[in-house]
């Protein structure tokens, strides 16, 4: 196990006298034994963050360190760290058995000692059944299963794990989750993971990393992160459903837009806000006294909740209900947004705007 550090580090690319920003500038401090999420969209930066700790791309700037080791110049042979990838990378030839002795095999670890860790590694991962088998014969999740085993087995310093589960179904993707929480527990090994999915995040990190367009918007615990957004990106991005994000204005402390009048929402006037609230914060409210609302747009049971979508002037706003909730297509309904679990972003900049609501 070991502590992880990244200091000021950046990656870019010239080609064509054009350069192409991968990472901007971006400092963490990842401690031992810490599961930290680096989350985002396609194209923000993610996987070429674990690439540089990994020794699999060059920092353009900053340096790296995992443990007590600089290790920018190491090879990534050297730098004590095991990947688990999007794709299982297992050899089709050999047996699960062999596989998930390959790296000690290749180490020149000693016959003796080669047997009984194989099994330890099986063993947490639920393989022990499977050891004759060949890639071929097993189920997507148990080849992920193998890959975690060939990881685990190394006993390496950092896990480094790149969208593991992209590959599998969604039943199976609830239950590697569980493995992986599970091993992280009992291996307490510094774990940095990417994710596109922030469903994985929210579930398995101790700090989420967001990160959009090359460069971290927030970093805090999964709580944090769905709290307390930090800018329109995050809040957004963060949540199913998705936060309703409603353009409007201020006014005296009061926000307005179309279908929505919100008292208390801070003072003086601002010409364009948007406002921020989760489906599960609109509570149901007799229209008189409401102050979000519209006719139905639509409604889905999801089996534990109605989702409701309101139609308000050109915005959209979905609600979370009870399941046994029922409404119509074209129905009017109101709902009240508390302001204590409302958010206001600025218009221009997209940044969280902060009042004294006293």
């Amino acid at each position: 196990m070991a502590r992880v550090q990244l200091k000021s580090i950046a990656k870019s690319w010239n080609a064509g006298g054009k350069t192409s920003v991968g990472v901007k500038e971006m400092s963490l401090d990842i401690a031992d034994g810490e599961f930290l999420v680096l989350l985002g969209p396609s194209g923000c930066g993610k996987t070429t963050t674990m690439r540089m700790v990994a020794g699999l791309e060059d920092a353009t700037q900053g340096e790296i360190w995992i443990g007590e080791r600089k290790v920018n110049d190491l090879e990534p042979k050297d730098r004590d760290v095991a990947m688990v990838f999007q794709s299982y990378g297992l050899y089709p030839n050999m047996t699960v058995y062999e596989n998930i002795s390959f790296p000690l095999r290749i180490r020149g670890t000693k016959v003796a000692e080669i047997d009984p860790a194989v099994k330890r590694a099986a063993e947490k991962v639920e393989l022990m059944d499977f050891l004759d088998r060949r890639p071929k014969e097993l189920s997507g999740g148990q080849r992920q299963r193998v890959a975690l085993a060939r990881a685990i087995v190394r006993q390496p310093a950092v896990f480094l794990m790149d969208e593991p589960l992209s590959n599998l179904d969604a039943k199976l993707r609830v239950s590697m989750r569980s493995h992986i929480k599970h091993l992280h527990h009992e291996l307490k090994t510094t774990t940095i993971y990417v994710t596109h999915d922030q469903i994985e995040a929210m579930t398995l990190a101790d700090r989420v990393v967001v990160m959009s367009k090359a460069e971290v918007q927030q970093i805090g615990t999964p709580e944090q992160i769905y709290n307390d957004p930090a800018n329109l990106f995050v809040a957004g991005f963060i949540g199913n459903p998705s936060m309703n994000l409603i353009d409007g204005k201020l006014e005296n402390g009061c926000f307005i837009a179309e279908g929505l009048r919100i008292e208390g929402m801070g003072r003086g006037a601002v010409e364009k806000v948007v406002l921020g609230v989760r489906a599960e914060d609109l509570m149901l409210a007799n229209t008189d006294n409401a102050n979000v609302r519209g006719s139905v747009f639509s409604f889905e049971l999801t089996g534990d909740a109605t989702l409701i979508t309101l139609q308000c002037g050109a915005q959209r706003i979905t609600a979370r209900s009870s399941k046994e909730f029922r409404t119509r297509i074209g129905e009017q309904l109101g709902f009240m947004a508390a302001p204590e679990r409302s958010y206001l972003f600025d218009g221009q900049t997209q940044n969280r705007l902060r009042f004294d609501r006293s």
